[in-house]
């Protein structure tokens, strides 16, 4: 049966894995479902629709419905209110395209764009990570990624899918240094959702190493042009959502004030500093945890230091390459510079997905079941947490 299995074409294998993969998670949907209270922001005993629409999701369909508002909505206080700006628009019209097509609903439409992407982000991860592992390690990574603690962000109505299938093409055209795709595949990321911006420090990291490296690894003038050409793009594209929507609002702040609105409800923050977001945060969730909260900057601290050495120091991190590893780090340093942490961090640590190749790789017997095991673990306690429970300030997907 081994010898089967591998002779089939990875596209059937992966095929396989990723529809017992979302089997299983539609299991825990509905399970989660049954078990809900009826306070929660499903309700008990929701259809599986309920849960492509949930959350996020409704924003989303808001932008294919409505488009963007030329005035932004204030609060009674004066200050920005959340609304369609803090959302990219290729994922809402897309699923609005194919539900157009199907003569359906845009939820319809959503699922179908995610859980397609879904299956076609397995076949681009399985492909990127071949470049420098086996094939076996590829499909138990495409395994943890298919069957993964978020694995319920397959269906649904979010862009994160979509976001990782482009991603992992983007990542395999610089490994394969196939640098004309990436001309298109930027924009696409850039107003599928937020995170280009990581990718244009990727592009300068790289390009630094190569060059670093350019008498053992030849770096031709015509790379360069490239290199330093889709870094600027990436970066242009970082900040075009900014630029259009201070266009069409008149606010020149308008994006910024309308991502602020989220934080402002814990902090009440009305301005932006890089990394300001995660030492506030610390102390939010300290004083939550009833720790004391002069420890909080210290646990960022900590936090910072233990991702860098995660990244250097396994040998299992380091097989999977210096361009998977400086994405890696690439965007952590985002997610440092602009998030506020709060429940959403699960969901924004997805586009680390590579680094399963690293766990993938590790071979020792029994980890690989047993870190399949606890995915599954973790995936049911997201989705029961997130989507059966969610009516508390730390379940919020």
């Amino acid at each position: 049966m081994r010898v089967a299995w591998a002779a089939l074409p990875a596209a059937v294998r992966i095929a396989a894995v990723y529809a017992a993969a979302r089997l299983v998670t539609v299991g825990f949907i509905l399970l989660a479902a049954q078990l809900a209270p009826a306070h929660t922001q499903l309700g008990s005993g929701a259809p599986l629709v309920d849960f492509a629409l949930a959350w996020d999701a409704q924003w989303y369909w808001l932008v294919a419905y409505q488009g963007y508002p030329s005035e932004l909505p204030l609060t009674d206080a004066g200050h920005v209110a959340e609304n369609a700006w803090a959302f990219m628009p290729v994922y809402a019209y897309l699923s609005q395209a194919v539900a157009t097509a199907l003569g359906a609903t845009w939820g319809v439409g959503g699922f179908i764009v995610s859980i397609v992407s879904g299956y076609l982000a397995c076949l681009a991860l399985h492909a990127l990570l071949r470049e420098r592992q086996s094939d076996r390690e590829a499909m138990w990574a495409v395994t943890f990624f298919a069957a993964g603690p978020l694995a319920g962000l397959f269906h649904a109505g979010y862009a994160e899918t979509l976001f990782l299938l482009l991603l992992f093409l983007a990542l395999r055209g610089v490994l394969r240094r196939r640098w004309g795709r990436l001309y298109l595949l930027i924009p696409l990321m850039g107003f599928t959702r937020p995170g280009i911006l990581a990718f244009a420090l990727l592009l300068g990291l790289y390009g630094i190493r190569r060059w670093l490296r350019r008498r053992e690894d030849p770096l031709p003038a015509r790379e360069i042009v490239h290199i330093v050409a889709l870094g600027a793009l990436a970066t242009a594209v970082g900040f075009a959502w900014q630029a259009i929507a201070a266009a069409v609002t008149g606010d020149p702040g308008a994006y910024l004030d309308t991502e602020l609105a989220w934080r402002r409800s814990w902090v009440g923050t009305e301005h932006f500093l890089p990394t300001q977001g995660w030492f506030q945060g610390a102390e939010v969730w300290f004083g939550v945890w009833g720790l004391p909260t002069w420890l909080a900057p210290v646990a960022v601290v900590l936090l910072v230091v233990a991702g860098a050495a995660l990244l250097i120091v396994p040998r299992a991190v380091r097989r999977i390459g210096p361009e998977l590893r400086l994405w890696s780090a690439s965007y952590l340093v985002y997610l440092l510079l602009v998030f506020f942490p709060q429940s959403s961090i699960f969901r924004l640590l997805v586009p680390l997905s590579p680094l399963w190749g690293a766990v993938a790789a590790v071979r020792v017997r029994g980890v690989r079941i047993a870190v399949l095991g606890l995915c599954l673990l973790g995936q049911w306690w997201w989705i029961w947490n997130m989507y059966g429970q969610g009516s508390a300030f730390w379940q919020i997907p």
